[in-house]
């Protein structure tokens, strides 16, 4: 994987400015991956740059000998024991108030108040720590499952999703860029409504993590018309959705990919696209899609691939790909930390 940087705006370095921000927040976040290895290698960052305050899930002993052994200070960092049995009982009740009518018997409830996830989640959720981090070993669905029981969607959201933060470097044919892929992660067919929610998700987390002015490309396999079908339609319904929920925000679609990101085709494709080539927000129309695509253009293009970043939580409660090193552990956690504004 390669650790590329830079702003979208072909300025400064990406990833170091993305530290800098999130140790000026000092936050406190939640890790309930607490023996994962590369969490504790991730730490060794954390306290030589004083990145964000750690609370680590697991039991004690364990957690204090795997981040000694990786040569951080074990009592930097606030270790919570998911067994113990006053947590265990808090959690119980917790859950059990949470999610009364949904016919959870007393086992179900137990085995999920003695998860170290739902635990973190709880956390969030009260406000006791600022974000959580994990997906290391967890899957996607467990990260989702536990955000959405223990934290909740924010005030006016419907649908949850996700995005990807694509880094490139400065030696790449595009130059120092941050793109944003959505959804990779959570809505496997969106409607046109839930491209618009998605993408609306998209353009306010990136206002936080990159800090520039977002330029969104609803993407299809056709350009204005070039060609139809029923998943055309949906992307043009979505960006006219969006063009409501969001006016001030520069956005296109229909739009093939090098319409979006090549300004030399735009111009022939999309003559007077107010994105002409130069997205930074790509809006794909199903899961798939976007899936593949982030895969491909992190192993075959040199990108890093930060993510997935859950969107639509009431607090930040982030996932990992089980693939992520001790970079993307870095980079996720501060993502999470400005989300936490």
């Amino acid at each position: 994987m390669n650790q590329a940087g830079g702003t979208s705006e072909g300025g400064g370095d990406f990833l170091t400015a993305l530290r800098s921000r999130a140790a000026s927040r000092a936050r406190t976040l939640v890790f309930p991956e607490g023996l994962e290895p590369r969490v504790h290698q991730a730490l060794v960052r954390v306290e030589r740059e004083g990145l964000f305050d750690a609370v680590l899930l697991g039991p004690p002993d364990q957690v204090r000998a795997g981040v000694g052994a990786s040569g951080v200070d074990p009592e930097r960092f606030r270790v919570l024991d998911p067994g113990e049995p006053e947590r265990v009982n808090r959690a119980f009740e917790l859950l059990r108030a949470r999610r009364e009518g949904k016919g959870d018997g007393e086992a179900k409830l137990l085995g999920m108040a003695r998860d170290p996830l739902m635990q973190a989640g709880l956390m969030v959720g009260l406000g006791e720590v600022d974000g959580s981090v994990a997906g290391c070993v967890r899957t996607t669905s467990d990260v989702v499952r536990a955000g959405l029981v223990c934290v909740g969607l924010a005030g006016g959201i419907r649908t949850l999703s996700s995005s990807f933060y694509m880094v490139f470097d400065a030696l790449h044919p595009r130059g120092p860029a941050v793109l944003t892929f959505t959804d990779a992660g959570v809505v496997p067919r969106p409607t046109s409504d839930q491209l618009a929610e998605i993408a609306a998700a998209a353009v306010d987390a990136r206002a936080r993590v990159v800090g520039d002015e977002p330029r969104v490309a609803f993407l299809s396999y056709s350009t204005k018309g070039s060609a139809d079908g029923e998943t055309v339609a949906t992307v043009r319904e979505g960006f006219e959705h969006f063009r409501r929920l969001m006016p001030h925000v520069i956005a296109d679609g229909e739009l093939q990919g090098d319409s979006a990101l090549t300004e030399e085709i735009a111009l022939r494709k999309a003559p007077g696209s107010p994105v002409a080539g130069r997205a930074n927000v790509l809006v794909f129309p199903d899961l798939g899609a976007a899936n593949i695509s982030y895969k491909l253009v992190q192993h075959l293009g040199g990108a890093m691939a930060l993510g997935p970043i859950l969107q639509g939580f009431a607090r930040p409660f982030n996932d990992l790909s089980r693939g992520a090193d001790v970079d993307d552990i870095v980079a996720v956690a501060c993502i999470t930390a400005l989300m936490a504004d």
